[in-house]
Order: structure tokens, then sequence, then C-alpha cells
């Protein structure tokens, strides 16, 4: 099923509220214990969610809403989608609290927002996910401005009768695959200077399928080159301009996006917790997914180093695994669950009606 046709993550959905809504007033008796999740994300949001129920839980995140970032790119072509992404953090905790604010200095026990106030816990998980260019990932703290963009964008985009996007990941194969289905008359060129599509570790079968529908959509790939020079304009813009790649090959376009360039949240790192920052910003954890040196602090998703895709659905796994322990640790038993990194699996749509999906045991499947 492509990914985004899933409106609305289970854990925030209103069948979920229903049933919390109906729970029992009772709180485990560890209650003392607090807990605080950095970071209001996929991976965030299900640790406060299932931790709720026996500790104290304070989720600290500066948007105003939950961005349902996996349907980003269908709503950069679709208005319509646009209110679907922003979900109110309202009825995610019956218990605990969700505090606007952001995470400046992350230390053992302690976080210091940037409003001053500090903040200390038994628990810290640190879930701050990773940034990335816009339409593919939101970067505004209130829904209003961030929907505005969206419908700024969409303007600019329907203006176009050429687009280029500068990568050939899963970023820019989705995207091109949007952009056509809304538009089919709209020419889309991707440039990349790896000499393959995808970056993962997958058979020569998933790509060989990705460049099959991409040439039905009649989708231009130009791969093992670069541009002489950026674009003169500002991504996400309507004008037209002219760039050249490496190769020679003279690209004439309306409009460009960047389609690479993730980015690890982990600047607020402080303390005894900067030794495990990596060069490249993500945080060393052990396989029980706690900071390498560090027994209360433990971290989820894109910002750890774990040798293995970046995706939403892990960093619902990771999830798994930190409540698993320290739901272990504070009731006094050392039978900690690990985590195995997964092998590359991904759900790529192409539009409504197109897309590649592989899993290790599922092989690959088609859009049918």
């Amino acid at each position: 099923v492509p990914a985004t046709t899933t409106l609305t993550p289970a854990f925030l959905g209103d069948h979920d509220a229903a049933r919390v809504a109906g729970m029992s007033s009772h709180v485990s008796s560890h209650i003392h214990s607090h807990v605080i999740v950095v970071g209001g994300g996929y991976g965030g949001i299900k640790v406060a969610k299932d931790l709720d129920d026996i500790v104290a839980v304070t989720l600290v995140e500066p948007r105003e809403t939950f961005v349902h970032n996996v349907a980003a790119l269908r709503a950069a072509v679709a208005p319509e989608w646009v209110d679907r992404l922003f979900i109110p953090y309202d009825g995610l905790l019956k218990h605990g609290r969700v505090v606007r604010d952001r995470a400046v200095a992350v230390r053992p026990g302690q976080v210091e927002l940037a409003s001053g106030t500090v903040l200390a816990a038994d628990y810290i998980v640190l879930a701050t996910g990773s940034t990335y260019p816009f339409p593919a990932k939101v970067d505004i703290t209130d829904r209003a401005t961030a929907a505005a963009r969206f419908d700024a964008v969409h303007d600019e985009l329907r203006r176009a009768s050429h687009v280029l996007l500068l990568g050939a990941g899963p970023v820019g194969l989705e995207f091109a695959g949007e952009i056509r289905a809304a538009w089919p008359r709209t020419q889309v060129t991707i440039v990349d200077p790896a000499p393959d599509l995808l970056s993962g570790r997958f058979p020569d079968a998933v790509r060989a399928e990705v460049r099959a529908q991409l040439d039905k959509l009649g989708v231009r790939v130009l791969l093992d080159t670069t541009l002489t020079e950026p674009p003169p304009i500002e991504p996400g813009r309507f004008r037209p301009f002219a760039v050249t790649t490496m190769s020679g090959v003279p690209i004439a376009a309306d409009i460009w996006f960047p389609c690479y360039g993730l980015t690890v949240n982990t600047d607020y790192l402080a303390g005894a917790l900067r030794s495990a920052r990596r060069p490249n910003g993500q945080v060393a954890v052990t396989n029980h997914l706690r900071v390498v040196g560090q027994d209360g602090v433990f971290a989820v998703g894109d910002v750890t180093d774990l040798a293995e895709m970046k995706q939403a659905y892990l960093a619902e796994m990771h999830a798994d695994v930190v409540v698993a322990n320290i739901r272990a640790l504070i009731e006094g038993r050392d039978d900690l669950v690990t985590y195995e990194p997964h092998p590359d699996e991904i759900v790529l749509p192409l539009g409504p009606d197109g897309g590649v999906t592989y899993g290790v045991a599922e092989g690959l499947l088609g859009p049918t």
C-alpha cells in the first residue's frame, strides 16, 4: 500500500482517542517516575503515548500539531490533502502533558527549554528526527503558516511546464510521480550524480521496476551527472531558467526542488551527551537503544546511528523497544529488549496509481 494513503497514524486516530477517553483513571504506582520525550514525530509520540499509563510523561515539541510528513509530497500537488497533514496533539496523552517549546540543551536527567524552563527527568528519550527540504518535510512550527506554504507551492507548480528535481532517491522519485499524476502535461527531469536510482541495498529488480514505471510516466532521469551551476532562483518558485549538466545536457525549466540533504536535529545535546554525537549529527546508541554511556537516556528514529534506512515505521519500531526497556527499568527488571537494525525495505509511491514495494519477506511488489 503506498505510504501516502495512510491518512492518520493509528496512535492519533479518532478511534484511538475514544479508546483512551474510556480508560480507567487508574495509573500505575510507578507514576512518580518522570520521562521527558524530546520531539513529537512518529517515534516520539509513540513512546509518549505508550508510557502514559505508567509514568509521568512530558512531550516537548515546538510544533503546534503533529505533521504527517509521509503524505507531504501528495499534499504539494493536491490541496485537499493539506488539512490531513496536521493532527492536533490534544488527544495524545491522558495523564501526561505536551509542552510546546524547543529543547536548547539536553543533559542526562535535564532538559532546558528555549523559554528558560528547566525540566528534570528520570529518563529522557531523544526523538527530534531530521530536517529535509520542503515539501518533503515541514520546518514551520505553526499550522496556518505551514498550510499556506503548501498552497503557495501548489500554485507555483501548476504554472510550470517543466519541473527540475535534483536527487534520484525516494523523495525525488516520489515527487516526480506525484507531479506527473497531477499534471500529465508537465515535463519532469531528475538529475543525480549517483550512477543509479535509489541509494538503498535493493535487488536490481527493484530499480528495474522503478525505471520502467518512470519511463511509463514520461519522467526523464539523468544519472551520473550534476549541474555545472546551481539554478539561479530559489527552489519552489516559478521563474523560467536554464541550466546545463556536466555531461552537456541543457535543461530549460520553470521551477526546481532539492530532493536531498537530510540533516539530523541534535545540536541541543549538551554536557555528557555531546560525546555520543557523531560527526554527521547522529547519536551513538547501544542495542537497547540507550545513548552510549548513559543509563537513563534513549534515542529513537532518525537521530540514531543505526545502520538502516531512516523511515517512519522504523522510528515506531524503535519506540516499542524503548518503551519496553523503560518499563523494565522502572519495575526493577534487567531483561531489556534488544534491537537489530533492519535490512533495507521500501514503499515508494509513484503517484496514486503507481509505485513499488520491496520487503525481504514479501519480495518485490508492483502497484497492484
